[in-house]
């Protein structure tokens, strides 16, 4: 059996609790063995090439965006504890009354944070990805949230522990604090390795394993590691794009999630994590591109209908434009976005409202909300 860590006694809050430290990328003694899934990498590979090719069939890659990222904020927070929906999202975005605003604010702080990580990274100045990088990140994460006085944007001083009601009682107990900076850096290392001799797939999968193990924070670990691997498919040119969601793949499997990151640290099985994460990715990158194919036909046949309607008018073009990124809506918001008066926006949201592609939702006579209802629909398929 691979050994793939040394256990350390540390003490936390009175306690004495066996704390794991993993061994530096890659695994070793032996070495990964890629021909147990090299038909996993096959598949997820030629999965992503599909989705980078059908993105080309949406008139705007900023659409599909739009939806994927939040979709991936969504889920990744999901998988701690949110209750957020994709509607809270979209109504906080156009300014509408939202019951969960914490719950909101976190996956918020999510797009903050994910967007912060891509700016840099397509920055030429920027920081490339690195425990600098990663902490600018997490202090976006906690800001003005749960989490928030649990050090944001720094590496933990103090002992932490996963699962159990205290530290003698815990699932996993990572490594102690003081080897936290050390092992980031091993980890920074393996990522910008010159001459590496794993393909880029099963890098990622190893990187993540080893964030989750080495949690290097107090709080937003989880999250923190889920956009790792998102930032990684673009830095090693998987993906033009965050296309695609892995989270929504994790979630679903969440305890084969754990059960598997556990298993490395037990019984030394990189190999079925691999295996497992790889699958994940063919699954989520599939999803991803058969729901770019849904929203590219549903807005296909909307605009149609549209091009048809004999009253259609600039604005009403223009608006119906704009609905991808702004699927919930006021006129006020339209007049804001159009840059038009009062009753042209108005009549635009109205002749769209006529023909059944948008819905209205208060059932009032003023302040009226709207929905491109059948939109998001699919999205939350």
């Amino acid at each position: 059996m691979r050994s793939t860590g040394t256990t350390i006694t540390s003490t936390t809050l009175g306690e004495s609790v066996k704390a794991f430290v993993p061994h530096p990328l890659p695994p070793a003694a032996p070495p990964l063995v890629p021909e147990s899934f090299a038909a996993a990498h096959h598949a997820a590979e030629t999965a992503l090439a599909r989705l980078a090719g059908v993105a080309g069939l949406v008139p705007s890659v900023d659409w599909l965006l739009y939806s994927a990222i939040r979709k991936e904020a969504l889920l990744t927070s999901q998988i701690e504890g949110t209750q957020a929906t994709l509607t809270d999202l979209f109504d906080d975005e156009a300014g509408l009354a939202v019951s969960n605003t914490d719950d909101v604010e976190e996956v918020t702080n999510y797009l903050r944070a994910f967007r912060l990580v891509q700016d840099k990274l397509r920055d030429p100045a920027g920081l490339p990805i690195s425990v600098r990088l990663l902490c600018d990140a997490h202090r976006l994460l906690l800001d003005g949230v749960r989490g928030a006085g649990k050090q944001p944007g720094e590496l933990r001083r103090s002992q932490n522990w996963i699962g159990g009601t205290r530290p003698g009682n815990a699932v996993f107990v990572p490594p102690p604090p003081e080897h936290v900076a050390a092992l980031l850096s091993d980890m920074e290392r393996f990522i910008h390795a010159p001459e590496p001799s794993l393909p880029p797939l099963v890098r990622i999968a190893l990187v993540h394993a080893q964030f989750e193990t080495i949690h290097p924070f107090l709080d937003g670990n989880g999250r923190m590691g889920r956009l790792l691997i998102a930032a990684l498919l673009e830095h090693w040119g998987l993906l033009p794009e965050p296309l695609m969601y892995l989270s929504g793949y994790l979630k679903q499997r969440q305890m084969d999630y754990y059960r598997h990151l556990s298993t490395i640290r037990t019984h030394g099985d990189w190999e079925g994590w691999v295996a497992f994460f790889l699958a994940g990715v063919e699954a989520a990158a599939t999803e991803a591109e058969r729901g770019i194919v849904g929203i590219a036909s549903r807005v296909a046949a909307d605009r149609k209908q549209l091009l048809n309607a004999p009253k259609a008018t600039p604005a009403s073009y223009r608006l119906f434009e704009m609905l991808p990124m702004m699927p919930r809506f006021t006129v006020e918001r339209v007049r804001q976005k159009l840059g038009t008066s009062f009753p042209t926006a108005n009549a635009a949201v109205q002749l769209l409202a006529e023909l059944g592609i948008v819905t209205e939702l208060t059932g009032q006579k003023k302040n009226r909300s709207y929905s491109y209802q059948r939109y998001i629909e699919l999205m939350q398929r």
